[in-house]
């Protein structure tokens, strides 16, 4: 079976919930984890791949699949949350996060887990890997896409413009690419550690189509996904979505630091009760 481009938005707000409720219970397995990075990029999870993208369950590895890289390898939980919905992973293997001989290691790492297109760690890597998938499906004459998401910390590293440049010298039109900016890294704020504004300008005078929305408002990040897969430009296609870490949660929405969390046990299930409401709201 091929999967691509059939959820009607109702479904992908279901799928976008699920996801964050795998994340939440796989973070409850650690104690801890980027969660809230998972939680802000749902909607963009399940609109990517239950909506845009073409792959096949049962075969992860099939040639005519759309690549997704994930470069920020610490949001590994959240596409861990995205391949069991998909069901790419078994549910079941959701009580193995982090832990020894998993599937689902705490960093992606493609040589473990089926989906997994590239192994993050290292970041600002995961564009210029982009780049040269795209490169390569052209060559061959392919009509997959290319799609990659990185972070606004990333936009730190020299390689991520490097990558930017390479995109659209060779015209990559098959190549989506996702930045989420929720204008926080380790050190802090993104904005504070190293400025990137305008990102909208910078982007498009680095000959991309840009688009910029609330990438957690679902209709918005749809349209997005549809206009840069239907652009019929030359240009490789770049999304620009602004996310509110915890999204859904409100008490670690709330939460001033958050890239990397502690939870304590009885605030587990709070969470998956409050993502329950938000649901039923």
């Amino acid at each position: 079976m091929d999967t691509s481009v059939t959820a009607p938005r109702a479904k992908i707000a279901e799928h976008a919930y699920r996801i964050r409720r795998n994340a939440l219970r796989m973070g409850e397995v650690q104690g801890q984890g980027y969660i809230a990075q998972a939680l802000d990029i749902a909607d963009v999870l399940a609109t990517a791949y239950f909506h845009a993208m073409r792959y096949r369950p049962e075969d992860p590895a099939w040639e005519e699949r759309d690549r997704f890289l994930l470069s920020n390898g610490h949001y590994a939980i959240a596409l861990y949350a995205a391949l069991i919905e998909a069901g790419i992973v078994p549910e079941e293997e959701l009580e193995t996060y982090g832990s020894d001989d998993s599937r689902l290691p705490m960093s992606g790492m493609a040589s473990y887990t089926p989906g997994m297109e590239m192994s993050g760690g290292s970041l600002g890597q995961g564009l210029t890997i982009a780049v040269g998938r795209g490169l390569g499906l052209k060559r061959k004459g392919s009509k997959s896409f290319v799609y990659t998401l990185f972070s606004d910390g990333e936009l730190d590293e020299g390689a991520v413009w490097e990558g930017l440049m390479s995109a659209a010298h060779h015209k990559l039109d098959n190549l989506i690419a996702i930045v989420d900016v929720n204008n926080q890294q380790a050190d802090g704020p993104s904005s504070q550690v190293m400025a990137f504004e305008p990102l909208t300008e910078k982007m498009r005078a680095f000959g991309w189509f840009t688009q910029r929305i609330d990438g957690n408002d679902l209709d918005a990040v749809i349209a997005a996904f549809d206009a840069a897969r239907n652009h019929p430009g030359p240009e490789p296609r770049m999304i620009i979505a602004d996310t509110l870490m915890g999204c859904g949660v409100p008490f670690l929405e709330a939460r001033e630091k958050n890239h990397f969390i502690r939870v304590e046990p009885n605030e587990w299930q709070l969470a998956l009760e409050a993502l329950d409401a938000g649901r039923k709201a």
